[in-house]
């Protein structure tokens, strides 16, 4: 296992500011960010989690047959793949975007071969062969850690940081009143009990593993990331040893500055403004019935007067 591989996984609940923090962090000069949601997770995925969140958005689990090629065509990734391989439906489309899948594939089999194969080395390998396929990507002679994001992927934590010894995972939560708010605007929303009971459980695994793991698991709310992000995210940089960069005061795609962050995340306007407005959008009735399903870590953090 490759103790020099340093990893930094964020993870959040929908519409919760992961996206958004992911976006902020891609123009430093001393990472290696993903280009769109590290949908890291496999079919193989099959626990308790499964009926609440997409596979998609977990920690992957290979098979204990499989080949480095079944291993890597595995792995969902699906906004990176639909980019790469049918660009004209990606979201995506309209950025610059010089990347072969089957080059990464190539890259993969390769980095395998060298390391062997375990869940770890699968993951490593995965982030290692993006960036070698990536041809336009921003490069610096500093880039030393690489940067992923998946919805929800916090639930699984403790798995992370025992296959990867050099990562960390950085969690965002944002109020859950315009948390839902912005989930309210997809196509199919989730209905608000659903939604907030995923709010909830987190928010309940961040702060476990958080006590478990207290350096090297982290937690931020967004509200404090829009307020002040070069302070907030260049404090959460100084303990992986990096650089408060001027680059965190913005949100930018392979290090070009965005007017706003969709279609990356639900949040457009990643101001403090923009967020106390959408949680306004709710009536009484759903502000009431948030603040009572969520009461439990209001307080926790901070947000028991954010109506106000």
């Amino acid at each position: 296992m490759n103790e020099d591989f340093r990893l930094v996984m964020i993870g959040a609940m929908y519409e919760n500011g992961g996206n958004t923090t992911h976006r902020f962090l891609d123009g430093h000069p001393q990472l290696r960010v993903y280009p769109f949601e590290s949908q890291l997770g496999t079919a193989l995925v099959q626990d308790r989690m499964a009926s609440l969140f997409p596979v998609k958005y977990r920690w992957p689990v290979f098979a204990l047959h499989a080949t480095a090629e079944q291993d890597f065509r595995s792995i969902i990734d699906e906004e990176c793949r639909v980019r790469a391989r049918t660009p004209h439906v990606s979201k995506f489309r309209h950025v610059p975007f010089d990347f072969s899948d089957e080059e990464r594939g190539a890259a993969y089999g390769r980095l395998i071969r060298d390391s062997g194969r375990s869940r770890g080395k699968n993951v490593e390998a995965f982030f290692r062969a993006t960036f070698e396929a990536w041809k336009d990507f921003k490069r610096t002679k500093e880039q030393s850690v690489f940067v992923g994001y998946s919805p929800i992927v916090t639930v699984d934590a403790d798995k992370i940081l025992e296959d990867l010894p050099g990562a960390h995972v950085l969690h965002v939560v944002r109020n859950p009143w315009s948390a839902y708010a912005d989930t309210k605007k997809r196509p199919v929303p989730l209905g608000l009990d659903d939604y907030v009971l995923g709010w909830t459980l987190n928010q309940y695994h961040a702060l476990l593993f958080q006590r478990r793991f207290p350096k090297r698991v982290h937690v931020l709310r967004i509200e404090d990331v829009l307020a002040g992000p070069r302070r907030t995210l260049g404090a959460f940089c100084r303990k992986l040893g990096l650089d408060a960069a001027d680059a965190l005061g913005a949100p930018t795609w392979n290090g070009s500055t965005l007017s706003e962050v969709y279609p990356w995340g639900a949040i457009r306007k990643a101001t403090p403004e923009a967020n106390r407005a959408a949680a306004r959008e709710l009536s009484a009735r759903e502000r009431g019935e948030v603040r009572e399903r969520a009461w439990r870590y209001l307080d926790e953090f901070d947000y028991r007067d954010f109506l106000r």
